[in-house]
């Protein structure tokens, strides 16, 4: 294993400092803690946005943190939730009068540790609330989640309840734009290399060279099947058909497009995939509002990719077409 870093205990640590010393006008980190945040924050009246998880899904999650998205992303160790503790300490943070919103993504220790530091931060006197995404059509449980896993639709979340909260809407209003979101995007994965944790030196999972694994978690959980590797076509095809499988589309209904890349995949790859897809999508007589093709929620070096689709509303057009700074999110 070939990881170009200092010490494998330090890579969050150092990793957040980068990031900060990126972008140190818009961005800062909060002393003593794994958040980053943006200087802004808080804005008194506006609804604060906090997400995060475990490092290793870069950009995911301080890559959203910016105007018109997140106002805080907490930061665990790699593939780790952030301590019940470093979240409180992000809530604080950035919270103002109008409330908290929290968007978790649906795995046990994430949801187990925002939760407890939403209990400390109301004891305190702030709103808090949250929603818990659950786009992965692939499985219904795995090693760490019960039900649906949160995945790449996860940005989409962050980016429309992001927008409601920088146009004014109210705690009430912002989860509820939130949960629609949620229910309308669906996501699905595959791989066919594995990825390796630092300070484990080793690959989370193994692949024979002629395999491929569909429907993989973000964390390198196992997914639906494993098979022999297949064209671009094909991989577009299980994915999108099992997405649309899970989702209430009629003829004409638009849609966003995200096509994701897991870490290890040349744009090339998923450009080829986003136009299987496109190709699909067509077919079904289904329009494409916008499509975002690149790197959006990864797993340290894995190679693969993953497909979200999301129905829109005018509602949800306007919000997601909002405008933002946030370093890795660009609409156009």
């Amino acid at each position: 294993m070939k990881k170009i870093i200092n010490h494998p205990e330090e890579v969050v640590k150092e990793m957040i400092e980068g990031i900060v010393k990126s972008w140190p006008d818009t961005l800062e980190n909060v002393e003593g803690t794994s958040v980053i945040k943006r200087k802004a924050s808080p804005v008194e009246g506006k609804v604060a946005i906090i997400s995060g998880g475990g490092s290793g899904h870069e950009p995911a999650h301080a890559g959203y943190v910016g105007q018109g998205m997140l106002d805080a992303a907490v930061l665990g160790e790699v593939f780790t939730s952030p301590s019940v503790d470093q979240v409180f300490e992000g809530i604080k943070s950035v919270a103002s009068d109008a409330g908290v919103l929290l968007v978790i993504k649906n795995y046990t220790g994430d949801i187990l540790n925002f939760e407890m530091a939403a209990e400390l931060a109301e004891a305190e006197g702030i709103k808090v609330d949250h929603v818990v995404v659950n786009d992965d059509v692939a499985v219904e449980d795995s090693s760490y989640t019960t039900g649906r896993r949160g995945i790449a639709g996860t940005v989409f979340v962050h980016k429309i309840a992001g927008a409601k909260a920088e146009k004014g809407g109210s705690l009430d209003e912002v989860k509820t734009v939130a949960e629609k979101t949620i229910k309308n995007v669906r996501s699905m994965g595959m791989a066919i290399s594995p990825c390796s944790i630092p300070a484990a030196g080793k690959p989370s999972f193994t692949l024979e060279d002629n395999e491929m694994e569909m429907g993989i978690g973000i964390h390198g959980e196992p997914g639906i099947y494993r098979r022999k590797i297949a064209s671009a076509k094909e991989i577009a095809s299980e994915l999108t058909a099992k997405i649309l499988e899970d989702m209430d589309l009629s003829e004409n209904d638009e849609v966003a497009v995200m096509v994701n890349g897991l870490g290890a995949t040349p744009e090339m790859e998923l450009f080829i995939i986003n136009k299987e897809v496109q190709d699909l999508l067509a077919k079904e007589k289904l329009r494409v509002h916008k499509t975002f093709v690149g790197e959006y929620m990864t797993a340290l070096e894995m190679g693969g990719c993953s497909v979200t689709l999301l129905k829109l509303d005018d509602e949800l057009k306007e919000l997601l077409n909002y405008s933002s700074d946030a370093p890795n999110f660009f609409v156009r």
